[in-house]
């Protein structure tokens, strides 16, 4: 039976004894091919050069030279609990997006420390690179303990004044172990010449660390990638198809899907060319039928509605790594991909960057530039469902894309409250800048004999009803003399580039165009009536917030299986026209938009 495996990063300033710990702790352990400690000790005397564990990490000539590792080195050795992978980071300034890279795969790491020449400024950058990469177990070796004849003093002051650096970054270390990583003290076992300390060896304390829980274990992920409709021979199923992420899931469970919150049961499992299933778990790529049909589109994520959702907000604090060849800066609209979702997504706050030129870290920073690290706030246009990295890590991940590459990465770490939206703050400047002429709202109310009002009528995707009545509607008000106009969402298509942009951009766009619209005609004293078939909760709370300072009248046209939040009138589906334009018009008599008509 195989054993599991953990992978481990290993980072500290140059010459401060990584690899010498890693070069150690392989010979201890057995771990080495057969003869190649023998090998490399012939190869020093031959060269006349004192022998170095860290040589047998060294595989580049070139890194033997300059006497720097220049690369993530992966290498593996056993204990009686588990086989590790150690990625020896790079320490030198250089290096750093090697260093990310190699650190983003770990589930614990070590840093170590030079005793004698203690905390260096790559001491503290390396700190914060990995808070910002999120991982949660450290332990810190304060190497070349015998160069300070083995001081329990000297060992106790760097450990206080590193952990209090540490306390600020958010990282709290397992422990601090005191080693000389030359002599072999407290690698593999305890050591008689630091009896003063009493915790376990570096060997002991890989072995306490916790493994990442199964993802078969974890809460069920499974981002919708697409939906299959098939026909051919009466079958008329509708196969929601991706890949399980995470969890288990099985045939009669009940289901929800975020970000929209519709919820089923599973009817079937559904697997191409195999025989017939009725579970499917972390990692399998298949499908599923619903009991209930529901409009889905992919990019959503299914839960279990027994386990814990995900996160849903379009505001988040993350950490990224940026390759773009132009900066990442603030008010651009970028692409976010995350599992299996695409939405449009805005720098909306630099938190800190940790610059790869020379590891400086600043919190003035006004633009994330290339291979920058950086913790920041990031802001979709849209809810995504998501999981923070410490929770569901594969959940966490994302991309950024501009103009069609990938120009950065990262992890999500916090969720944020949507109070401060990119949106919510372009609205509050619009209307602190907003410049009235000298005819007030109440004035041509007077005149018309009714207030001006923004009515949204929204149905199912692809029902056309809302549209008819939404003219029948327009038509009626404007014969009665309102000063009442109809128009189309679809009409904000027209400088749009639908070929190249995706349709969530399309949308986004249209929204943000249909809301400043409806703000200027609505406070021009007008009935303005717009038709949306297929709009969802978050669309209209967009279209509600831009309309602002007016209220929005939504009226539901026909069937639509999400509960739509803020709808002040659902009209049936096979409602008369007549009898539909009739009801609207008694409503807003009842809110005081309509004045002295009976209509």
């Amino acid at each position: 039976m195989s054993k599991e495996q953990m992978n481990i990063v290993i980072v500290g300033h140059v010459d401060h004894g990584k690899s010498t710990v890693i070069g150690r702790l392989l010979a201890d352990t057995g771990s080495l091919p057969q003869g190649k400690l023998e090998q490399v000790k012939a190869d020093c005397a031959r060269n006349a050069k004192p022998f170095e564990y860290a040589f047998l990490l060294d595989a580049l000539k070139d890194e033997r030279r300059q006497g720097i590792t220049i690369d993530t080195a992966r290498c593996f050795f056993k204990t009686a609990k588990r086989d590790y992978i150690i990625l020896d980071a790079p320490g030198h300034i250089e290096f750093l997006k090697n260093m990310v890279t190699g650190a983003s795969h770990a589930e614990a790491a070590l840093l170590v420390i030079d005793a004698k020449e203690g905390i260096q400024e790559n001491t503290k950058r390396h700190g914060l690179v990995l808070s910002m990469i999120g991982i949660k177990q450290v332990v810190i070796l304060v190497n070349k303990m015998d160069l300070v004849d083995y001081s329990r003093e000297v060992f106790e002051k760097l450990a206080v004044d590193y952990a209090a650096y540490l306390e600020g970054l958010g990282v709290r270390p397992v422990r601090f172990i005191p080693i000389s990583a030359f002599q072999g003290d407290n690698l593999v076992s305890g050591s008689g010449r630091m009896c003063w300390y009493d915790g376990p060896s570096v060997l002991a304390q890989l072995d306490a660390f916790t493994k990442r829980e199964e993802p078969v274990k974890l809460p069920l992920r499974f981002p919708v990638q697409d939906i299959y409709k098939f026909t051919e021979e009466g079958d008329a199923r509708r196969i929601i198809a991706g890949t399980v992420e995470t969890g288990e899931v099985r045939s009669g469970d009940e289901v929800v899907f975020w970000p929209s919150g519709k919820r089923a049961r599973i009817h079937s499992v559904e697997v191409f060319s195999a025989p017939a299933r009725s579970s499917a778990s972390a990692g399998e790529a298949t499908g599923f039928t619903l009991s209930t049909e529901l409009y889905l589109h992919p990019g959503e994520m299914m839960t279990l509605a027994s386990e814990p959702s995900p996160k849903m907000h379009c505001r988040f604090q993350a950490n990224l790594f940026w390759v773009g060849a132009a900066p990442m800066i603030k008010d651009r609209v970028y692409k976010l991909k995350l599992g299996t979702a695409r939405v449009p997504v805005k720098l909306a706050e630099i938190v800190r960057v940790l610059d790869a030129d020379d590891l400086s870290s600043t919190h003035e920073a006004q633009t994330v530039n290339r291979h920058d690290v950086a913790a920041c706030v990031l802001e979709t246009l849209k809810p995504i469902a998501y999981d923070l990295a410490q929770d569901i890590e594969t959940l966490s991940r994302f991309v950024i894309v501009d103009h069609y590459e990938i120009a950065g990465g990262g992890i999500i770490l916090q969720d944020l409250p949507s109070a401060d939206s990119v949106l919510r703050q372009h609205i509050e400047q619009r209307e602190h800048c907003w410049e009235r002429g000298w005819v007030l709202p109440a004035d041509r109310a007077a005149v018309y004999k009714h207030r001006g009002k923004f009515i949204l009528l929204t149905g199912a995707e692809g029902d056309t009803r809302c549209q008819m009545l939404a003219k029948s509607l327009e038509k009626h008000l404007f014969s009665s003399g309102c000063k009442a106009y109809y128009f189309d969402i679809a009409n904000l298509r027209s400088g749009l580039d639908t070929d190249v942009a995706a349709e969530s951009d399309v949308r986004a766009e249209e929204i943000r165009r249909l809301g400043e619209l409806g703000r200027v005609l609505t406070d021009s004293g007008q009935i303005f009536i717009t038709a949306a078939p297929g709009m969802d909760a978050y669309e209209i709370e967009q279209l509600k917030l831009l309309v602002k300072p007016y209220d929005a009248f939504v009226i539901r046209t026909g069937k639509n299986e999400e509960d739509l939040p803020g709808v002040h009138l659902a009209l049936d589906a096979d409602e008369a026209v007549s009898d539909a334009v009739a009801k609207v018009c008694r409503l807003l008599k009842e809110e005081e938009i309509l004045f002295e008509y009976y209509l």
